[in-house]
């Protein structure tokens, strides 16, 4: 449905300060690059600031000390933080979620032996095995597989092309979108002369309530016992996951991250884009490990850690100044040797 805003609407929804009047209504949200007349955008980072300007929003959501006089038929709308601010522009420009209506597809091939929920809705081509168990008002999208035995809660969303193998458990309210693979066997090799025999993977994954998981990741299946992603974590694309992890409550783990086997993630930590952690590590409570760093030590609480190997940020920083001081040093001990000479 569409929708249209005035901009005292939306500074009145925002808390903040209007400045100037828009020439016309808001109708969506965009980029301060991209934006039109119609749409609101936010300044939300300072190196943006000089998008600002010949930014064409009809409003802007900016910081209280933002100072530059408002163009005519524009309007900035100060607020004390414009990206939370702008979370809450966008939900009411948002279309309504995708609702999806109980029943069976034709082309679903569903086990007799499954248990399927009230109010579940299976798409066309999902495979369901044996003695799997789906809750009330699970949505199940076209060509998700779930093998043998596997257990799904209530009001879960599995977009197309999920497989889940045999006897994984997915708890409520679960997001997996496109290409995710849970309780595909783990990297496990007995390596010898006559090449690598491949050793059982015999265990399960357990995911907990609230979870989201992004397109392409994978969660490895356990050699024995469980890997478990515990509740409110959320998994961004593209992520392995191997088996025996265990990654506590509310983390965020970012896309192309790598996590090895039977490490352990306590609550509430940030692992950044492209972190590879270290095999039988434990990284403790609400650490961060920021992008591209290397993890082959265990991490201490509140750990802030940067660079591979990983070390405190503050560390890192310095060893890269003086690092690019290296070459001016090279040429100072240089010139001395020459009036030494």
């Amino acid at each position: 449905m569409f929708t249209e805003r005035t901009c005292e609407e939306i500074a009145e929804l925002v808390g903040g300060q209007l400045i100037g009047k828009s020439a016309q209504k808001l109708s969506g949200v965009s980029s301060l690059k991209e934006a039109m007349a119609t749409d609101v955008s936010f300044l939300g980072n300072e190196k943006y600031r000089p998008q600002v300007l010949p930014s064409k929003a009809g409003a802007i959501l900016v910081p209280m000390n933002f100072d530059e006089p408002v163009p005519e038929g524009r309007a900035w709308i100060k607020c004390e933080n414009p990206s939370q601010s702008f979370t809450k522009v966008i939900a009411i420009f948002t279309p309504p979620p995708m609702t999806y209506a109980p029943g069976i597809a034709k082309s679903a091939c569903i086990a007799e032996s499954a248990e399927i929920g009230e109010g579940v809705h299976i798409g066309e081509n999902v495979v369901v095995g044996e003695r799997v168990k789906i809750g009330a008002n699970t949505a199940i999208l076209p060509g998700v597989v779930l093998c043998d035995d596997v257990r799904v809660g209530e009001n879960c969303l599995f977009y197309p092309n999920v497989v889940i193998r045999e006897r994984c458990v997915v708890a409520n309210r679960v997001i997996m979108h496109p290409g995710v693979v849970i309780g595909g066997d783990g990297y496990g090799y007995d390596s010898g002369p006559e090449g690598h025999k491949k050793i059982p993977q015999v265990g399960i994954v357990q995911i907990d309530d609230d979870v989201e998981i992004g397109s392409n990741t994978t969660i490895d299946r356990a050699r024995f016992g469980r890997t478990w992603i515990q509740q409110g974590t959320k998994i961004d694309n593209l992520v392995q996951i191997g088996h025996n992890v265990v990654i506590g409550p509310c983390c965020l783990i970012v896309a192309q991250a790598g996590i090895a086997g039977s490490t352990i993630l306590g609550a509430g930590v940030i692992v950044a884009g492209q972190v590879g952690i270290s095999g039988h590590l434990h990284v403790a409570d609400g650490s961060i490990l920021m992008a591209q760093s290397g993890i082959s030590k265990d991490v201490p609480p509140k750990s802030i850690l940067f660079g591979s190997p990983a070390k405190p940020r503050r560390e890192y920083a310095k060893e890269q100044m003086y690092l690019a001081k290296i070459e001016s040093l090279v040429q100072e001990v240089e010139e001395l040797k020459k009036r030494l000479g």
